[in-house]
């Protein structure tokens, strides 16, 4: 079984989320756990690297993800922005669709987001390079609060 979206935001509308559900015959591959990867990762013409902030992310609680790109020159927009993230949960219930709160065409742009629920995410994150596309996938471990 795999699960298809297609997250779009068309002009003058508002954003919107389809999915299908797909079955493939034949043998299903074992279902691997997501765990934290803060790795830098190497796409087609950049690097990027994660930090977060706080460094534990908590639910319900403001959280600011930040990217760095080597090398920063060369950066463009792309459909209209500078980045695009989309952060799924695990279980493929919690999905949000984000664009940099702090951008300028650098090396550096951070992303503010609210992650409703205790999950790992799966965050993937699109900068446009010379004109090349760069896709970079992270895992973000996110904690329930301490009722105080």
């Amino acid at each position: 079984m795999y699960r298809v979206l297609g997250d779009f935001y068309p002009d003058a509308a508002t954003p919107q989320l389809l999915s299908q559900t797909l079955y493939v015959p034949g043998q299903a591959p074992a279902r691997r756990a997501l765990a934290r990867d803060y790795s830098p990762k190497q796409t087609e013409n950049l690097k990027v690297s994660i930090t977060t902030s706080p460094e534990t992310l908590v639910a319900g609680l403001s959280a600011r993800v930040r990217f760095a790109l080597e090398p920063g020159d060369g950066l463009e927009r792309y459909l209209g922005a500078w980045a695009h993230m989309l952060a799924a949960s695990d279980d493929l219930i919690d999905m949000m669709h984000a664009h940099p709160t702090i951008a300028d065409g650098t090396h550096e742009m951070q992303f503010d987001l609210v992650f409703p629920r205790p999950r790992v995410y799966r965050i993937w994150v699109q900068f446009q390079r010379h004109g090349v596309v760069n896709t970079a996938q992270f895992d973000v471990p996110v904690i329930a609060s301490n009722p105080s």
